[in-house]
């Protein structure tokens, strides 16, 4: 037998168990996270036929995008994670509290968080140094995304969620279902009305025409779709954590003592994600004097880099629902193991996968884009980058470890760390001499630096024994008590 369930029952569990659970977690997650991806890259790819503004003006704003989206991300961490402390200690009732907090909570915060950025939508291009030319395309794009947030927000609510309870089917398989989704909206909304020829035949296709716009409309389609359709296996079909007769009739009022320990999980995680967004929009204004091909380069190359590095937060995924239900079930060393076993996974993996793209580089690039200029310097910064892939995946796969038992604020100060102290001067300093090439080398320097420090403090096992120490009281609002085993 493979399943979560080890865990929860203090089943001894041999190394050969340990790969198999693992495995099993981790290949649908990284599905997951290869689906959105190629969303994303079949959006740069079809953008990328309509020229070199439109291409800039999506690439001007994707790290504000996802500087909200991960908020929002961040913020939903905080109550998937406390979950899965509880079902690690077999405490159901506990982890359908939080999911109920949750819903309340995270509603709430999405819709903050789109109306800051509905508000800032206008003027953002124009502050973060775009050419005239892409600033009014790059709003409607931008604002688009931000007005979808609370939706966005329940989907990363639902689908932490079932990942905290080892369910990484549901979550996959869906993202598939999305990607599919969002090329048929595309498809359509995209592009003008056109004729396609197939041997003799000459077909009509329909289209909206809408260009940008369309790609944005396309994409919160298809999420919005696949966020009420997660929504719904979670709280109806998943067994446990479904609401249904009483439990859905219980208090969905969040608590001081959840929101406190979600708080403490998630506000570290979130301050590290704005820091590191933060950087990537200082990246962004470093790299927009160089040009639009610059500019397009740039975001081509970081789409296409995705599709490298994204199996390692699959992996990470993983590791937080291992790592978690592991530490919510009072096994340390079990804990450990699980994180040792998913980052060296996660390296091996990443390497492969940064072989593939030094050598697929040229024709990963080029499927995005039909414009020589960007399509060649897009493929020399991504052969730059495959060089650090590994040592990525060793901060990737550490750090999903390290948030499954609730270790964020240290972790998060590593990264700041990282990001500000190494790969923002090192950009700012090579830029004007080597332009864009100057930028990705910084930035491999900064991703090697970043696992080294992140291996360490695994190896320490500073971030286990801090959390392990800790007795920690979670009430829900039927006044049922949980407590960590020590």
């Amino acid at each position: 037998m493979t399943s979560i369930k080890l865990i929860q029952d203090g089943a001894d569990m041999s190394l050969r168990q340990q790969i198999a659970l693992t495995a099993k977690l981790s290949a649908p997650a990284i599905m997951a996270q290869l689906s959105t991806i190629l969303m994303q890259y079949i959006d740069a790819s079809m953008v990328g036929r309509l020229g070199a503004d439109e291409s800039a003006s999506v690439g001007l704003m994707n790290s504000s995008l996802w500087l909200f989206w991960g908020v929002c991300s961040m913020f939903t961490m905080g109550f998937s994670v406390q979950a899965a402390h509880r079902l690690g200690a077999k405490d159901f009732s506990g982890a359908r509290s939080v999911l109920r907090q949750g819903i309340v909570a995270c509603a709430i915060a999405g819709v903050l968080i789109s109306l800051l950025g509905v508000a800032i939508a206008l003027p953002l291009p124009h502050w973060l140094g775009g050419d005239e030319a892409i600033c009014g395309g790059a709003s409607r794009y931008f604002v688009i995304f931000v007005a979808a947030l609370p939706i966005l927000t329940m989907n990363y609510l639902a689908g932490g969620m079932l990942r905290s309870s080892g369910n990484m089917k549901v979550p996959g398989l869906l993202n598939v279902a999305m990607c599919i989704l969002d090329v048929i909206f595309n498809f359509f909304l995209i592009f003008d009305t056109r004729a396609i020829n197939i041997g003799d035949y000459v077909f009509t296709m329909p289209g909206a025409g809408l260009g940008i716009t369309g790609a944005a409309l396309g994409t919160v389609l298809s999420e919005s779709i696949i966020a009420m359709i997660m929504m719904w296996y979670l709280v109806r079909r998943q067994p446990d954590l479904m609401l249904r007769g009483d439990e859905a009739r219980k208090s969905y009022k969040p608590t001081r003592m959840v929101l406190s320990r979600a708080a403490a999980i998630g506000m570290p995680m979130t301050a590290e994600h704005i820091i590191f967004c933060g950087a990537q929009i200082t990246i962004t204004v470093i790299v927009a004097p160089l040009g639009v091909v610059a500019i397009a380069a740039n975001a081509f190359a970081v789409t296409a880099e995705s599709l490298c590095y994204m199996p390692g937060f699959g992996i990470g995924e993983a590791a937080t629902t291992l790592c978690g239900q592991s530490y919510g079930a009072g096994r340390y060393s079990l804990v450990k193991r699980f994180c040792h076993l998913t980052t060296f996974s996660g390296m091996l993996i990443m390497t492969l996968m940064a072989v593939v793209m030094y050598i697929a580089a040229p024709e990963m690039m080029r499927i995005m884009t039909p414009v020589d200029a960007i399509a060649d310097l897009g493929s020399e910064v991504l052969r730059i980058e495959a060089w650090a892939e590994p040592m990525y995946a060793a901060s990737i796969v550490a750090y999903g470890a390290f948030v499954g038992v609730g270790d964020t604020l240290l972790p998060a100060v590593m990264n700041f760390g990282s990001i500000w102290l190494v790969r923002i001067p090192l950009a700012a300093l090579m830029a004007p001499q080597m332009g864009l090439r100057g930028v990705w080398i910084a930035m491999c320097i900064e991703l090697v630096f970043r696992g080294i420090i992140f291996l360490w403090r695994m190896r320490t096992g500073h971030w286990l024994k801090i959390e392990s120490k800790k007795k920690n009281a979670y009430v829900d609002p039927e006044g049922e008590a949980w407590l960590d085993n020590d």
